[in-house]
């Protein structure tokens, strides 16, 4: 499966790996750190999303995300509550399902190359898109699912001159 993404089996490890010590640093950290993330990695870009209480918190997680040798960017979606739930667990899910589904029958579109979650209706886009044409259906998809209140686009083309630093 990694040889058929954009990214290739070297670049695939290599987000394994980091996506690995992300989550150990989280987990060593607190536990609930690492319960409340997630994680996406993407040719070292390393996509968080989740809810924490504090922002002390949210700039911990991110600093330590930053730690991790072979991450180029993190990008910050992490809501904070002090509640600390998201209360949309059910829903976010059937978002998520019902995306992926959608961008897995669709023959225009290398869904291998997408990780995609969704926190409070927001659904938060990441990895590389072929074409303009092709990113434009997965942000459409996404619009168009019950219950999405927001699309967050992460994804970079195929063609940035940003994937070659």
């Amino acid at each position: 499966m990694a040889a058929s993404e954009e990214r290739g089996i070297g670049g695939s490890l290599s987000d394994a790996e980091i996506t690995a010590q992300i989550n150990y640093a989280w987990l060593d950290r607190n536990v609930d750190m690492f319960h409340s993330l997630n994680l996406a990695v993407y040719e070292g870009r390393a996509m968080v999303t989740g809810i924490l209480p504090t922002q002390a918190q949210v700039d911990e997680a991110v600093a330590l995300a930053w730690k991790v040798n072979g991450v180029r960017e993190v990008i910050n979606e992490i809501v904070v509550d002090p509640s600390g739930r998201t209360g949309t667990f059910a829903t976010d899910s059937f978002i998520t399902a019902q995306l992926k589904a959608k961008l897995l029958i669709d023959k225009n579109v290398s869904a291998i190359n997408y990780s995609i979650d969704s926190v409070r209706g927001v659904v938060y886009i990441m990895g590389v898109a072929q074409s303009q044409a092709e990113l434009d259906r997965v942000i459409g998809y996404a619009r168009n699912i019950r219950y999405v209140q927001k699309v967050v686009n992460h994804a970079i083309l195929k063609t940035d001159p940003a994937r070659k630093t």
